[in-house]
């Protein structure tokens, strides 16, 4: 991992957050020309690799999966849900059609069951389940994938199901898709399932299911480990695929190809091209301990501030960045109480005064206003201190 210097902004409330980077977006190379719409990432910076037309509004099929997959990874990490769990089918679950995996009504599978039904089989049945299971009902649960659109700060998407299926108003971009996937890869642990290439579920009973991938790259081309295929008569072939070769992870993005061959041939060449042209520097990993943010009246002395998701520096490959160094912003007007996981501020990379990514930091632990006694004593050690 890279040594840094390391600037830590002392004053908390009257700090603004940089604004987002733009990144130049390279269109000297010919890619994706099966594709109506494609985009190619770097997943750690966001730093766009590749465009084209990444802002048109096309309906994006199954890879709508990756916000269910998201929802379902925030309520693991949050402990509302367990891979265990047993979750039951509903009458409507088990109505979905399109991609499946044949849910009876009534019919109970562990949530790492139906997570792997929905990342390998794009099962729409699975999916609907989960939703169920998470919010009480599909709509209910469209609305927090809404919601979630909105907080990545995303205004190319419109969701109106959990599965995909065709329905009006019902749209999303590449972009978008790329800043879903980079979002959904946050939790690690998704390619567990995503990169599975086939598997079985209910194995041993004689309604036994082969899974089998719907992203061939899975099997056929090294690194690829996720994330979602889609098809529709309307979408036509889709995909949002994910690599990583040594440090480097990217993503891309196609929506619109002709026929599967097509679309993979189209990300085949986005993956050839990042991984040849580009390399990345490790710099921080996800939950490194960056800071601590201290507030007198909190109930607790510090909160450790770490880093929301791995750090890098994307560069050519045979070029040298230097003067490399990391800062931390904190967002203005922070105020108690703030939530574990919330995000208090932007680490901050940049080289002679060109950032070239932005982090969230979020915090380790609680932070709630102490009570009358503890601000007290604080108070009087103070007091001592200064004496």
């Amino acid at each position: 991992m890279k040594k840094v210097m390391l600037l830590v902004t002392a004053t908390v409330l009257f700090l603004t957050v940089y604004a987002p980077v733009t990144f130049a977006r390279e269109n000297t190379v010919d890619l994706a020309n099966s594709s109506k719409s494609a985009v190619l990432i770097e997943r750690d910076t966001g730093q766009i690799l590749y465009n084209k037309d990444s802002d048109q509004e096309l309906p994006p099929a199954s890879m709508t999966k990756i916000m269910t997959m998201i929802l379902i990874m925030e309520e693991l990490d949050q402990g509302k849900i367990k891979m265990d769990e047993k979750v039951r089918t509903s009458e409507y679950a088990a109505s979905m059609g399109g991609s499946q995996i044949f849910l009876e009504a009534g019919e109970e599978m562990t949530v790492e069951e139906l997570l792997k039904g929905i990342a390998v089989a794009s099962g729409n049945d699975a999916s609907v389940a989960m939703a169920e299971r998470i919010s009480g009902s599909e709509p209910e649960f469209v609305k927090m994938m809404n919601e979630k659109v909105d907080e990545l700060g995303l205004t190319g998407t419109k969701f109106q199901n959990a599965t995909g299926l065709p329905a009006k108003d019902h749209y999303s971009t590449a972009y978008d898709m790329a800043m879903m996937a980079k979002e959904l890869l946050k939790h690690e642990e998704i390619t567990k399932f995503t990169s599975v290439y086939d598997d079985y579920l209910r194995k041993g009973t004689e309604d036994e299911f082969w899974l089998v991938n719907t992203n061939k790259l899975v099997k056929f081309y090294e690194g690829v480990d996720g994330l979602k295929t889609g098809f529709t008569q309307e979408a036509k072939y889709c995909l949002t695929a994910t690599a990583k070769k040594d440090d480097m992870r990217v993503i891309a993005v196609v929506m619109g190809a002709e026929s599967p061959k097509d679309r993979n041939a189209d990300v085949t060449a986005m993956l050839d091209y990042a991984f040849n042209q580009y390399e990345t520097e490790a710099m921080f990993e996800r939950d490194e301990l960056v800071d601590q943010l201290k507030f007198f009246k909190a109930d607790r002395d510090v909160a450790n501030v770490v880093t929301g998701e791995s750090v890098s520096i994307l560069h050519k490959k045979g070029e040298k960045l230097d003067d490399v160094k990391a800062e931390v912003v904190y967002d203005k007007d922070l105020a108690l109480p703030i939530e574990k996981g919330a995000k208090v501020g932007t680490l901050v990379i940049s080289s002679k005064g060109k950032t070239l990514s932005q982090t969230s930091l979020v915090v380790q632990e609680e932070l709630n206003e102490a009570g009358v006694w503890t601000l007290f004593k604080r108070s009087m050690k103070e007091m001592v201190k200064q004496r």
